[in-house]
């Protein structure tokens, strides 16, 4: 008989993120203690936390026991604590599904900023798969040409038909996890190419988007570039309408993934201390649930 991890995990943890030591200089650093780093572009910015180290959390688990002629049934109501790094969840869950999916590709969609490149990387590692940012692929197939100067030289209508054509090409592969530019789900079309696969959208509150995207900086992204007045008001302001044109339609995709419930759950005020890895751990976790469905 083996002991199953219930799919309601409800993650608690030890780390409090308020007691990070903060340098002077553009980096943060965990005491000594924790393995876990990030980056920090200065005050007030917002982005992803790495995963280089692992990150041991105190998880609530509700434990099951099954063999293969017996159902899965409950061994107690109450909770047994464990402790589990990220990683192993991660491992341990991709193991699982990753029969269920067939080989199907998993398309990440989502605004710019959301995370999408760095959580694909991460769920294609875990599950074996290759991964392919369209961006890239784009900016390839142009002869090198960068996204923004895309943008300028030839048009947003020039970019979104080759967006179309990566995805058409994608949609006839297997195995890949797929890092979609955040205006891809305007075109019906690309749904299209999309559905023979998984689509999960990435919901990061836009607050956490303008201060990730203004730390970085706005120059490799066209539709957000601006010369004068505050970035992060313009930013904010900008995201604010992408997203009154585009929340429906990331509403279409298979599964959402709110990375403001995970960090709810993980007992986080701020979605920034969310990592990449539980980010990934719920995408599978909300696929799982698209396919019992």
């Amino acid at each position: 008989m083996e002991a199953k991890v219930s799919q309601g995990l409800q993650l608690g943890t030890w780390i409090n993120p308020q007691k990070l030591a903060r340098k002077p200089s553009s980096s943060l650093q965990f005491p000594h203690n924790y393995e876990e780093q990030r980056w920090d572009n200065g005050p007030g910015s917002c982005p992803l936390r790495t995963n280089k180290g692992k990150l041991r959390r105190t998880l609530v688990l509700k434990v099951s026991c099954s063999s293969e002629n017996v159902p899965a049934s409950v061994l107690d109501s109450g909770s047994i604590s464990a402790l589990f790094d990220e990683s192993q969840i991660l491992k341990n869950k991709s193991e699982e599904i990753k029969p269920c999916l067939n080989g199907r590709c998993i398309y990440l969609v989502g605004m710019m900023g959301s995370g999408k490149t760095t959580v694909g990387k991460v769920l294609s590692e875990a599950l074996g798969y290759s991964f392919h940012d369209c961006d890239t692929l784009i900016e390839q197939a142009v002869g090198g040409t960068t996204v923004a100067e895309i943008f300028k030289l030839h048009g947003e209508s020039f970019f979104r038909d080759n967006e179309t054509k990566v995805l058409q090409k994608l949609s006839s592969m297997h195995r890949l996890v797929v890092s979609t530019g955040g205006g891809a789900v305007v075109r019906p079309t690309n749904w299209r190419h999309m559905q023979k696969g998984i689509s999960v959208w990435l919901d990061v509150p836009l607050e956490a988007l303008a201060r990730r995207i203004t730390a970085v900086g706005t120059v490799s992204r066209p539709l957000l570039h601006h010369d004068y007045g505050d970035p992060y008001s313009k930013t904010m302001k900008r995201l604010s309408a992408l997203y009154e044109e585009r929340g429906e339609a990331y509403a279409n995709a298979n599964a959402r993934v709110s990375v403001e419930n995970i960090a709810a759950k993980l007992g986080y005020q701020d979605v920034c201390n969310v990592t990449p890895t539980a980010i990934a751990i719920e995408v599978l976790l909300q696929i799982e649930n698209f396919l019992r469905e």
